[in-house]
């Protein structure tokens, strides 16, 4: 769920991140979490628990923050966000109404924030084939209803290239890769280009690490 965060850590959090990579019980099969901004319908495997920092443009969101996405079921997962600047948390979920690949459908919320920002709902729908994976849906923003689309194409278990949209001035396309390095290890690297008439060029990059808590 390594979604943009549109609202603008602690030493704790540095803390269980490294605590998290000592007391793992075994590697962990990496997974792609998400496009560049948008949340996918696929749900995080059951008790695998991925730790990312994410830096970022401050015009794309808050320039610094860590995620924790936790897979609670095999069609539950919750995320939680800790913002850098300014200092906030922000939670997400997602709902697995269908995960029959190559077909899904997911819906939840993300961006919930702790500083006021409302949760933003959404239904996605996505169809996954070995290499080509494409997803398309509704988001509310703040009562407007917006699209959000990628697509994804692996070439192999290491490298994947992605494309995502989501629709309104204040968003982005993007480009960008994902390298999975070993099981446990994959970065993500991205530009955004603006939607308004400036179509500025943002960069973007998340490290994530993951690591099973339970099977």
């Amino acid at each position: 769920m390594n979604v943009r965060i549109v609202s603008r850590a602690s030493l704790a959090s540095r803390l269980l991140l490294a605590a998290a990579a000592l007391l793992a019980p075994g590697p962990a099969r990496a997974t792609t979490k998400g496009l560049s901004q948008i949340v996918t319908p696929d749900i995080q495997p059951e008790g695998q628990l991925s730790l990312s920092f994410q830096a970022q443009s401050k015009q794309i969101g808050n320039p610094y923050q860590l995620q924790a996405e936790l897979g609670l079921t095999s069609w539950f997962e919750a995320a939680v966000f800790q913002g850098f600047d300014p200092n906030e948390q922000i939670f997400g979920t997602l709902l697995g109404l269908v995960q029959h690949e190559p077909y899904l459908l997911s819906t939840g919320f993300i961006n919930w924030s702790t500083r006021g920002q409302r949760p933003e709902p959404f239904l996605e729908a996505g169809y996954y084939t070995e290499h080509d994976k494409v997803m398309a849906g509704p988001i509310q923003v703040d009562r407007k209803t917006e699209v959000i689309a990628g697509w994804a194409h692996d070439f192999n278990p290491m490298w994947r290239i992605q494309l995502d949209f989501q629709s309104g001035d204040d968003n982005f396309s993007t480009a960008g890769f994902t390298c999975t390095v070993n099981q446990s290890f994959q970065f993500n690297p991205a530009i955004y280009v603006s939607n308004d008439s400036s179509h500025r060029v943002l960069g973007y990059i998340v490290l994530t690490y993951t690591l099973p808590l339970w099977h």
